[in-house]
């Protein structure tokens, strides 16, 4: 069982990664996200933070609004949520207010993970929901981006 969850966890994290290479090509910092309820994907995301003029288009965000619009409900109950950064505090609360089951990231973020990186908004005892976390899924490949696309920019 934990093979085939591997597998499919690796799966849907490289979708992730595609939504990340999209916005890279945008210019925006190359993060994607995936929203996946059972076999099917409700929504993909990448940031747009920059082509937006939001502060708020993260990743994680517009792959929430996205998903939660399919679903005709703000609670995403059951779902996974695949996203190639560990979630920043921002991004953490609406995971939290959504109610997402369970998230898979990729790379940790030293500077501003919420998780477990600076902080542990998704399974503090503080908060009224907690959500269970897989972190480190094709966390190589997923740094790798980021790293390339800052390194790019220097």
């Amino acid at each position: 069982m934990l093979v085939a969850m591997a597998t499919i966890d690796e799966k849907w994290m490289r979708e992730a990664l595609e939504e990340a290479q999209e916005a890279a090509r945008r210019g925006e910092v190359p993060v994607g996200a995936v929203v996946v309820h059972g076999e099917e994907c409700l929504a993909r995301g990448g940031n747009r933070t920059i082509e937006l003029c939001d502060p708020t288009a993260h990743a994680e965000i517009v792959a929430l609004r996205t998903a939660a619009r399919a679903a005709g409900n703000h609670r995403l109950e059951g779902v996974t949520l695949y996203v190639t950064v560990e979630p920043c505090a921002m991004c953490a609360g609406a995971i939290v207010q959504a109610r997402v089951d369970r998230v898979v990231y990729g790379a940790d973020d030293p500077k501003g993970g919420a998780f477990r990186s600076c902080f542990a908004v998704l399974t503090s005892p503080m908060v009224n929901y907690r959500v269970e976390v897989t972190p480190g899924v094709l966390a190589e490949e997923c740094a790798a981006m980021l790293q390339a696309f800052f390194a790019a920019r220097r």
